[in-house]
């Protein structure tokens, strides 16, 4: 009996488990074609649809995606349609950046051109000029056409030109820098001014102040400069050369 018990609980061998494995082998492999096969014929519209919608849950999320990216770090369609439309506007921009530029270089000849004409039907070309220079239209003034010797106070014959500049300025888009320079001579002993800083300075702000305070000119337009004698335009070596450097400029800047 005991050995008849025991014929029956010893389950007879199975050689046929391998094909459970390979139906599961079979089945595994399957899905993954099919899962393939669908992602071959993704919808290029939803597909754009779910990224951007994908994209703005990261946004919201501060994620560290990198924006340029989309799905699986693929690049995203929309990023090439922002691209586009921040070179569009980097173009318009340019453009117009260009256009401004061309406005401000006719206004400046303009301005030079009126200057010049001025000068010269007032005989005025001994104390005046004008010249466009890199920095902008430059209007030179000698200093005993608008100045005493060693002095900042204005003088009533320097009135009809600053009032004509002044006529000018307003419709410039422009800073205009007023400069004062001087010789390298120094000072008279009781002159008011320590140095040949301190009246460059001064008769920089002289001119300056009457744009500002008589004309009333916007003061944003203005910067006043001295220079005393650090910029010559010619040699210290003669009377005739230090008068061409005691001078007042003023510069309409590109």
């Amino acid at each position: 009996m005991a050995r008849n018990r025991r014929k029956k609980q010893a389950a007879p061998p199975n050689h046929e488990r391998w094909l459970l494995s390979y139906a599961d082998f079979i089945t595994l492999v399957l899905i993954f074609f099919i899962i393939m096969y669908a992602m071959s014929k993704i919808d290029v519209q939803k597909y754009e649809v779910l990224a951007k919608a994908l994209k703005m849950e990261f946004m919201k999320a501060d994620t560290i995606m990198p924006q340029g990216q989309g799905i699986m770090g693929a690049a995203n369609p929309s990023a090439g349609g922002e691209d586009n439309k921040t070179e569009q506007e980097q173009n318009d921009n340019a453009e117009t950046g260009k256009e401004e530029q061309q406005q401000r270089e006719k206004q400046l000849e303009d301005l030079l051109q009126k200057v010049q004409a001025y000068i010269q039907e007032n005989n005025l070309q001994a104390q005046i000029s004008a010249a466009n220079t890199p920095r902008g239209v430059a209007v030179t003034l000698n200093d005993l056409f608008l100045f005493d010797l060693g002095k900042a106070d204005l003088k009533p014959g320097a009135m009809p030109i600053l009032n004509q500049l002044a006529s000018l300025f307003p419709t410039l888009h422009a800073v205009i820098s007023i400069e004062g320079h001087t010789d390298d001579l120094p000072l008279s002993t009781g002159s008011v001014y320590k140095d040949n800083w301190g009246l460059s300075q001064a008769r920089s702000l002289s001119v300056l102040r009457y744009f500002v305070y008589t004309a009333q000119l916007d003061p944003k337009k203005f910067v006043s400069t001295s220079y005393a004698d650090t910029r010559p335009v010619a040699e210290n070596n003669s009377d005739e050369n230090r008068a061409k450097n005691r001078r007042v400029e003023i510069v309409v800047l590109r």
